[in-house]
């Protein structure tokens, strides 16, 4: 790594000389200061898409083609006397996100064309490989699929029928045994919570669990916190397809309260059946 001799590069020890996993050796981390640097930089603010919205834009289609940018930060040119600015990996914090978005009308490097015609999948795909050919952006071969009639998106299942979740992750948050802690809490809550969309009355179920991250809040995971959890891992095993929505067709509301809760969702009737697009509570 080359690093700027006014960057400020120094080690530091972990505060409890803890294994980092990541490492092979014991916990000292390399640090360098870029905060002067950062409050230099003008910041990009190019919005990441909405994923419900781009969901549902690709439910209900009957061919799909997924493209893999081939790492897509490496595809922003950088002024030479710049470069060494950009040494040092940042996740959160950069501008390279907003660079990658305002370049590319995609969720950050995957590209997702679709058609309800082989033909007409075919020649949006001609398009977007041009325009691709134009920019020199590359793309990775061995991670794209080409006139597929489903896809994983952005932890999804997209087909014609609808929006699905994602069996894989649903399989691995429900071999979790049950959470000891607030963050364990937390942090199943923020798995479960990608998909709530699916989940009927998510608040209601959840609310024993939720209880325990109030503020001063003694940490019993009860029976009933148990039975919560246990119920939400179900739902998501059972979680329902959903639908794109059809802007031509009337919608359907349906609501629903408790005194701690509400509950609703949103559908469309296709041949008199009710059909889900979105649970909120």
């Amino acid at each position: 790594i080359i690093t700027p001799k006014k960057g400020g590069m120094t080690v530091i020890k972990n505060d409890e000389n803890e294994l980092v996993p990541t490492r092979l050796v014991m916990g000292w981390r390399v640090c360098i200061d870029y905060r002067k640097l950062n409050e230099a930089t003008r910041k990009d603010h190019f919005l990441l898409p909405f994923v419900d919205q781009m969901l549902e834009r690709l439910a209900g289609n009957e061919y799909y083609c997924f493209l893999d940018g081939f790492s897509g930060y490496f595809q922003i040119l950088i002024d030479p006397k710049d470069q060494e600015k950009t040494t040092f990996t940042s996740l959160y914090d950069g501008d390279i996100p907003c660079m990658i978005e305002r370049t590319m009308e995609v969720f950050m490097d995957d590209f997702s064309i679709f058609g309800n015609f082989f033909s007409t999948c075919l020649t949006n795909l001609e398009n977007m490989l041009k325009r691709c050919e134009d920019t020199k952006l590359a793309l990775n071969w061995e991670k794209s699929h080409f006139m597929v009639k489903e896809g994983i998106v952005l932890g999804h299942k997209i087909s014609k029928k609808g929006i699905e979740v994602d069996r894989v992750k649903i399989e691995v948050i429900s071999k979790l045994p049950h959470p000891t802690t607030v963050k364990g809490i937390r942090s199943f809550l923020g798995h479960a919570g990608f998909y709530r969309r699916f989940i009927k009355d998510f608040s209601k179920i959840s609310r024993p669990m939720t209880n325990l991250l109030e503020k001063n809040s003694p940490f019993i995971f009860s029976n009933e916190s148990i039975q919560a959890f246990r119920t939400l891992k179900d739902k998501l095993t059972e979680a329902p397809i959903l639908i794109a929505p059809n802007w031509d067709q009337p919608f359907e509301l349906r609501c629903d309260a408790s005194n701690f809760a509400v509950g609703v969702v949103l559908g469309q009737r296709i041949e008199k059946h009710f059909r889900p697009i979105h649970y909120a509570s």
